[in-house]
C-alpha cells in the first residue's frame, strides 16, 4: 500500500508539467476514441465517455502514475462480433464484467506474470506498437490533398525544433494550436477532427444496462469479457513496464489490475466501452512533460471539457497536426538499437524479438504476439538450461560397481539426455547415482530417474541414489515408483 505522502506526491510533485502534458493527450485522444468506436461499431460518444471515464478512474486507482489509460483498438476489435449480434447494452455488461474479472486478478496478484515476459519479449512489443502507430496514419496520408503533407511536415517541423527555443510548453500542444490557426486563417480545405464523428455535447449520466440477468445472457458476454480482461491487462501491464523503464520509477503491477477493472466497471455503467493503457498516448504524456497521477486525470477532465464545452473549436483541428504527433510517437517509441543489436545479442533472443513484431503487426493483436514471444523464450530458456547437463562416471578396481554423478539440471527437456546417459548391459554388482551436483525438477525427470533404477535392477545390479538435496528429494519421494511392486510394468504402461 501506497504512504500517504507518496501518493500525494504522486499527485502534485509535477502540477506545471502534468497539466500541459494532460492537455496535450486530451486532444490526441479525441479522434483515436473516435475511431475505436467506429472500429467496434458504436456511436463516437461511447469511446469518448470511456476516455474521459477510465482515464480520470485509473489516475485515482491505478499503480502506474503518469500512464494514460482509455478506449483502445486492442479492446475495441474484441466486441465487433458481440456488438453486431447483440447490441450496445450488451457491450456496456460485458464491460462491466470484464472490470470485475480485472479487479480478481489484481487481487489474486496476477501482475507478478510480468516477471515472465523477457526484455526481448519487451522490445518486440514496442517496435511492435511503434509500427502500428504509424500504420494508422496512413488513412490521413493516402489520396489526400498535398497540402495535408505540407502541414505535416510543418508539424514535425515544430514538434521537434520547438524545444531548442524552449521546452517550458509541450511542442506537440504547439503543434496543434499553430496548425489549427493556419488551416481557420487561411481557410484551407483539409480533414479535421469534426469530421471524424459527431462529438457529444452532454455530460454522461449513471445507467445499468438494459440486458437480461440470467445465466443466458452471462453465456453470451462471458467470452468477450474474459478476452477484454485478459487483452486489457496484457497490454496495461506492458505499457506501464515501459513507462516505468522511461521514467526509472517503479510500479505497483497488481494495483494497475484492480484499477483498470475499477474504471471499465464503472465505465459501463456510464454507456462507455471497455479500455486499457495505451502505449501511443504514454509516451506523448511522458514526452510532454507528463508523470504523476494529475497528468492522467487532466487527460480525462480536458477531454470531457473540450468535447462538451469546446467543442465547436476543437472539430476545427486538422488531422494533420495529430498525424504529425502520433508520427512523432511512432519514431520515438521504436528502439532503433535493437536494429543495430542483432548481430551483436544472441540469436535466440533476436528470433525472440522478431517474432513479437511479426505477430503483433500481422495481427494487430497485442496478446498473440506478446504469447507468442514468451513461449518462444521459455522453449529457448528451457533448451539453453537443457545443455547445462552431463553424466560422469568412474568403474571401481575390481570392475563390480560403478559410480555416476549427474551435473545440472533434470527436467522434461533434459529427462532423455539422462536416461541415455546410462550403460544398462553393463555386468555391475552395484550401481550408484550420485545427484548432490544436480537438481529434479518435475514428474518427467522422477519417471526418467525411475526408469534408470529399474532397468538396472532388470539387469542385476543392486541401485543406490545418493546425494538428494532436500527440494528434490521430497519430490521423488512423493512421485518416484521405483521401490513400488510393479513398478516396472507400471512405468512401462505409461
Amino acid at each position: 500500500m501506497l504512504s500517504l505522502h507518496v501518493y500525494r506526491d504522486q499527485w502534485l510533485g509535477n502540477v506545471r508539467g502534468d497539466v500541459l502534458a494532460g492537455l496535450v493527450v486530451a486532444l490526441a485522444l479525441i479522434p483515436e476514441a473516435i475511431a475505436f468506436s467506429i472500429i467496434a461499431g458504436v456511436d463516437p460518444k461511447i469511446g469518448l465517455y470511456a476516455s474521459f471515464s477510465i482515464a480520470v478512474i485509473t489516475a485515482i486507482t491505478g499503480g502506474r502514475p503518469g500512464m494514460i489509460s482509455a478506449a483502445t483498438a486492442a479492446t475495441a476489435v474484441l466486441m465487433v462480433t458481440l456488438v453486431r449480434d447483440h447490441g450496445l447494452q450488451y457491450l456496456l455488461a460485458a464491460t462491466v464484467l470484464a472490470g470485475l474479472f480485472q479487479i480478481g486478478a489484481g487481487l489474486i496478484k496476477l501482475g507478478y506474470v510480468m516477471r515472465f515476459v523477457s526484455r526481448s519479449v519487451m522490445t518486440g512489443f514496442v517496435n511492435a506498437l511503434a509500427i502500428l502507430i504509424f500504420m494508422a496514419q496512413l488513412p490521413e496520408l493516402i489520396g489526400v490533398p498535398w497540402l495535408t503533407y505540407v502541414m505535416v511536415a510543418a508539424g514535425l517541423g515544430i514538434i521537434y525544433l520547438f524545444p531548442l527555443i524552449t521546452k517550458a510548453v509541450p511542442s506537440p500542444l504547439i503543434c496543434i494550436i499553430v496548425l489549427t490557426a493556419i488551416a481557420m486563417y487561411f481557410g484551407f480545405d483539409l480533414r479535421t477532427v469534426g469530421d471524424m464523428g459527431e462529438l457529444p455535447s452532454t455530460l454522461p449520466v449513471f445507467l445499468i444496462p438494459q440486458i437480461p440477468f440470467n445465466l443466458e445472457t452471462l453465456v453470451i458476454i462471458l467470452p468477450y469479457s474474459a478476452g477484454v480482461a485478459a487483452v486489457g491487462l496484457l497490454e496495461s501491464l506492458m505499457t506501464a513496464s515501459i513507462v516505468d523503464d522511461l521514467t526509472d520509477t517503479p510500479s505497483n503491477k497488481n494495483q494497475e489490475c484492480v484499477g483498470q477493472g475499477i474504471a471499465n466497471m464503472a465505465t459501463g455503467f456510464i454507456g462507455g466501452m471497455a479500455g486499457c493503457a495505451m502505449i501511443g498516448q504514454s509516451m506523448i504524456n511522458v514526452k510532454s512533460g507528463g508523470r504523476g497521477r494529475l497528468s492522467t486525470f487532466c487527460a480525462g477532465i480536458f477531454l470531457l471539457f473540450m468535447i462538451v464545452v469546446l467543442g465547436p473549436w476543437v472539430k476545427q483541428i486538422p488531422m494533420a497536426a495529430l498525424v504529425a504527433i502520433m508520427i512523432m510517437v511512432s519514431v520515438g517509441t521504436f528502439s532503433w538499437s535493437s536494429i543495430k543489436n542483432l548481430r551483436s545479442h544472441p540469436r535466440s533472443s533476436s528470433v525472440v524479438m522478431l517474432a513479437t513484431v511479426a505477430c503483433v503487426v500481422a495481427t494487430h493483436n497485442l496478446a498473440i504476439g506478446v504469447l507468442v514471444g514468451v513461449l518462444l523464450s521459455g522453449i529457448f530458456f528451457a533448451w539453453k538450461i537443457a545443455q547445462i547437463f552431463r553424466v560422469t562416471s568412474t568403474l571401481s578396481e575390481d570392475g563390480g560397481s560403478r559410480t555416476y554423478v549427474v551435473e545440472g539440471q533434470v527436467f522434461f527437456a533434459s529427462a532423455d539426455d539422462f536416461t541415455a546417459s546410462f550403460d544398462f548391459k553393463e555386468a555391475l554388482e552395484k550401481v550408484t547415482i550420485d545427484v548432490s551436483q544436480a537438481h529434479i525438477w518435475d514428474i518427467s525427470s522422477v519417471a526418467a530417474l525411475d526408469m534408470v533404477v529399474l532397468k538396472f535392477r532388470r539387469e542385476g545390479a543392486d541401485v543406490q541414489i545418493v546425494g538428494l538435496n532436500e527440494a528434490s528429494e521430497t519430490i521423488v519421494d512423493r512421485l518416484a515408483i521405483h521401490d513400488k511392486p510393479g513398478a516396472l510394468e507400471r512405468l512401462m504402461g505409461h
